[in-house]
């Protein structure tokens, strides 16, 4: 027996060409859509079974508020989450949020259906592959920065790192050139370049900043050339 659906993505050639995909195989879908805003009051007026939502960033803060808006308004409408491969994270929110499944948007039309009979039938829906993905990550994470200072540190050249320190030290222009035998002028240009990256307006700000967040060890560390 077929489902009354939406599908409802940002690009909508793939909202419209998944549409026609579904209904060729006996749903009935009562919109194919593609808003810049407004999916939830849509979803809400048509009340669908099941409701394929499209999002090209499920780890984004904010995503998924037309889940839970949808499930607040219509508890009843399941909602299947399409999008790209997810992080863990990006998995966890769309259940949070109360999505019933996520289904990948380069997903056959056979898994997308299966997604949708389950999302209807109450059970989550999401493929085993996807879930073992998400469980390898979540045991094995991939090393990455995690703090302020190391994201900041990473946005200076070794240059600029070691006039930070300088500058941090309370040196003056003059003193920073004479230091790395270079030219005042040049001097000025790195100043003013470490201020511009660290989104700062004045040298007193930037050692400031570089304290508060742990910036200046790490830099210090760096310009001594240590690990």
């Amino acid at each position: 027996m077929g489902v009354r659906l939406m599908v409802v993505d940002d690009h909508r050639l793939h909202a419209e060409a998944l549409a026609s995909a579904l209904k060729l195989r006996g749903h009935r879908v009562l919109a194919a859509a593609a808003p810049a805003a407004g999916a939830a009051e849509l979803v809400i007026s048509r009340a669908p079974e099941v409701c394929l939502l499209g999002t090209a960033a499920p780890a984004e803060p904010g995503v998924f508020d037309p889940v839970v808006k949808v499930k607040r308004e219509r508890p009843q409408v399941a909602v299947v989450v399409l999008g790209p491969v997810p992080s863990p994270r990006g998995i966890a929110a769309a259940f949070a949020a109360g999505a019933s499944g996520y289904v990948r948007h380069d997903e056959r039309i056979e898994g997308v259906e299966r997604a949708i009979m389950k999302a209807r039938a109450g059970e989550a829906a999401v493929a085993p592959l996807l879930l073992q993905g998400a469980f390898s990550e979540l045991l094995n994470p991939v090393a990455q920065p995690d703090d302020e200072a190391q994201r900041l540190l990473q946005m200076l050249t070794p240059r600029e790192v070691e006039v930070l320190v300088r500058v941090a030290e309370g040196e003056d222009t003059r003193f920073i050139a004479a230091g790395m035998g270079i030219a005042p002028s040049t001097a000025r240009t790195h100043v003013q370049r470490v201020l511009m990256k660290l989104g700062v307006g004045s040298r007193l700000e930037a050692a400031a900043l570089a304290a508060r967040t742990g910036l200046l060890e790490r830099a210090g560390a760096v310009g001594r050339g240590e690990k």
